[in-house]
C-alpha cells in the first residue's frame, strides 16, 4: 500500500467507476478525499447513463468505511467557479490539500463525418476544459500548503495513439499530455508533480448502456479500422477500475517522488504496438 496518511486528494467524476476506485484505494492508503462528480444529466450525445447523487452518497460511504474522512459536492468540471468554490470550501473544512486526480471525462463514439459541432465541444469542454479547471481550482490550494503534492490527470490510451471513431475523445485525450507536462514545467518550483496516466479498456458503466452499440454502429462505417483496444500484448486480461486506482495510488505517493512531466499507461500494451 502507497503512504498517503492525513493527505486530502481531490477526485473529480468520484460517483462511480474509476473515479469511486481512485476514492477507495487512496482512503484505504490513509487519505482523506474530496469527492465531485456532476452526479446528473451528462450532454445528450452521450450514450450511456449518468451517475447520480446517490452514486456518489456510495462512494463517501466506501471511504468512510476506510476511515477516513469525505466531502462531496455535485459540480460539473466545466464550472470553472463552481469547481473553485466547491475545492476551497472543502479544503477548508479538511485543512490541506495534497493530490489531486482529474478523473472525470466522457467518449462519444461516432464517424467522423457524424460528429455534430455541438457533440465534438461537449467533449472538449468536460475531457480538456474541464480538466483544465479542476487543477485550477486545486493546485494553489496546494501551493499554498507549501508541502509539494502530486496532480494526475487521467488520459487515455488515445491519447498516446489514436482510437478510430472517436475524433473529438482522442484529440481531448493527446491534449491532457501537454497540459500535464506545461503544468508540470511551471508547478516544480513548488515541489508539485503533474503526471497524465492513461488507461485502456476498463470495465467501467462506461462501457455499458448504448455505448457498445454506438461503437458497433460507428465502426460499420470502415470495418478495416476496427481493432482499437483489442490489440492488448497480456491476451484476456480484463483491466478492472481498481488497476488502475493502484497506479494512481503510487504517483500520489512519495514512492514516485521524482517522477513528473510523464505520460504514463495502463494499458494492457495496446499503446507498444
Amino acid at each position: 500500500m502507497a503512504e498517503l496518511t492525513d493527505r486530502v486528494a481531490l477526485i473529480t467524476g468520484a460517483a462511480r467507476g474509476q473515479g469511486r476506485a481512485h476514492a477507495q484505494r487512496l482512503s484505504a492508503d490513509g487519505a482523506d478525499v474530496i469527492l465531485t462528480d456532476v452526479a446528473g444529466p451528462l450532454p445528450p450525445c452521450v450514450p450511456y447513463d449518468s451517475a447520480t447523487p446517490a452514486d456518489l452518497a456510495a462512494t463517501a460511504e466506501l471511504v468512510k468505511a476506510n476511515g477516513r474522512r469525505a466531502i462531496t459536492a455535485v459540480v460539473d468540471t466545466r464550472d470553472h467557479e463552481g469547481m473553485c468554490t466547491a475545492v476551497a470550501e472543502a479544503v477548508a473544512e479538511l485543512g490541506r490539500l495534497d493530490v489531486i486526480v482529474a478523473n472525470a471525462g466522457i467518449c462519444v463514439p461516432a464517424p467522423w463525418d457524424q460528429v455534430k459541432a455541438r457533440d465534438f465541444q461537449d467533449v472538449v469542454d468536460v475531457n480538456l476544459v474541464g480538466t483544465w479547471n479542476t487543477v485550477m481550482a486545486g493546485a494553489r490550494h496546494i501551493v499554498n500548503g507549501g508541502r509539494g503534492g502530486s496532480i494526475i490527470l487521467i488520459g487515455s490510451a488515445a491519447g498516446l495513439t489514436m482510437e478510430p471513431f472517436m475524433i473529438a475523445y482522442t484529440a481531448s485525450k493527446h491534449a491532457i499530455v501537454g497540459l500535464a507536462r506545461a503544468f508540470a514545467a511551471e508547478l516544480g518550483k513548488h515541489n508539485i508533480r503533474v503526471n497524465s496516466l492513461h488507461p485502456g479498456s476498463v470495465a467501467t458503466p462506461m462501457g455499458t448502456g448504448r455505448m457498445l452499440e454506438a461503437m458497433a454502429d460507428a465502426a460499420s462505417s470502415n470495418p478495416a479500422l476496427h481493432n482499437g483496444f483489442s490489440r492488448q500484448l497480456l491476451p484476456n486480461a480484463v483491466t478492472m477500475p481498481e488497476d488502475v486506482a493502484g497506479a494512481v495510488a503510487w504517483l500520489a505517493s512519495d514512492e514516485s517522488r521524482y517522477v513528473t512531466a510523464a505520460a504514463i499507461p495502463v494499458d494492457v500494451g495496446v499503446t507498444g504496438t
